[in-house]
């Protein structure tokens, strides 16, 4: 699932890829909204949030948009330099280095955020997750080269729209040249937004029960993940 790259992946290796980390991300995503109202991975939303908060005064808020654009950017950053540098050494299986520093990051902040008191907790952990979850966005991006993103779904659930029309326009003729409908694309795509709306679920019930914890049991989920490739 982290080895094969591009046009060498197999459509169950992006559906793999989709369902695992799509769900996790999810989970991340609304937990940190549970814990403090922002979503550490919208960054339409946020940036949206910027020009909002900007306009009305709140310029407390506005600020706190932008450090998690700036953050998740930073993370997606890091995740591309990380990547790029092991693949001058290690060929493919870079990519599982990626998904395990996002797994010892999870483990960090949430060592971090565990002493502190509210809302300084939530406010840090939703800082924290923002930049884990860009370097999670970036490696999936391009081990798939942009077929599978798994921290948001508003491309995903466009693409779900595009392959729509195009299976009810399948029958056009040929000589149209137009790009016809991709079943396989069609069910990735439907996978993703169906792991991310799962993995929010959990998250947001997990949290509510372990906490902080959920933070732990993620990254267990993407050391499992990455193991496997970093032994090849």
């Amino acid at each position: 699932m982290l080895i094969h790259e591009g046009e060498t992946r197999s459509p169950a290796a992006d559906r793999a890829l989709a369902l695992s980390l799509a769900g996790v991300a999810g989970a991340l995503n609304t937990a940190g909204f549970y814990a403090v109202g922002l979503y550490a991975s919208n960054m339409t939303g946020n940036v949206s949030a910027i020009s909002d908060r900007t306009g009305t005064g709140d310029l407390v808020l506005a600020a706190q948009a932008c450090l998690l654009v700036v953050l998740f950017v930073l993370g997606a950053t890091t995740s591309t330099l990380m990547i790029r540098r092991r693949r001058r050494k290690a060929g493919p299986g870079a990519y599982a280095y990626s998904v395990c520093a996002e797994a010892l990051l999870l483990v960090a902040v949430g060592l971090l955020v565990l002493p502190l008191a509210e809302p300084v907790r939530s406010h840090t952990l939703v800082l924290g997750l923002s930049f884990i979850l860009g370097l999670q966005n970036a490696a999936v991006t391009k081990i798939s080269e942009a077929r599978v993103r798994t921290t948001h779904v508003t491309g995903m659930i466009t693409d779900i729209g595009i392959e729509l029309a195009r299976w009810l326009d399948r029958d056009a003729s040929a000589s149209d040249r137009l790009k016809p409908h991709d079943p396989a694309r069609l069910r990735l795509y439907l996978l993703t937004v169906g792991a991310f709306l799962g993995g929010g679920l959990v998250g947001v019930v997990a949290y509510r029960l372990v906490g902080v914890a959920l933070l732990f049991a993620a990254a267990a989920i993407l050391a499992c993940l990455a193991l496997p490739a970093l032994r090849r």
